[in-house]
């Protein structure tokens, strides 16, 4: 399926959820795992606020882009956001969503309030 570039410069996102494992297989504790670096996937949750909307979501990053120094409710920066349309059969249910992939997430600041002077 093709992969969506995410447009972030306008939005707010606000870390919701600390990075933890990606969990590949439920029943063995799997670690997902990249599949050109072999690298181990983390999730992060986040709640991504534009033009008065907001939506929560999930995001997977490389274990190596996760910064030190993440807070939860603080303003993060997610380089490369990446949304990939998915689809699949589940107990012979069809399921679909939108998967979201970054770079890395690091701390950001909050965006300077409209019109205040510096």
């Amino acid at each position: 399926m093709r992969t969506i570039r995410v447009e972030t410069s306008a939005a707010t996102i606000l870390l919701t959820e600390a990075p933890e494992p990606k969990v590949r297989d439920r029943q063995t504790g799997e670690i997902a795992k990249d599949v050109n670096s072999g690298e181990a996937l983390m999730t992060i949750g986040v709640v991504y606020i534009e033009e008065g909307e907001s939506s929560l979501i999930k995001v997977t990053v490389p274990e190596s882009g996760v910064s030190e120094g993440l807070t939860l409710g603080a303003p993060v920066s997610l380089p490369g956001l990446v949304a990939r349309p998915w689809e699949s059969v589940f107990n012979g249910q069809q399921r679909h969503g939108i998967a979201y992939r970054s770079a890395a997430v690091t701390p950001a600041a909050f965006p300077a309030a409209m019109g205040a002077t510096a």
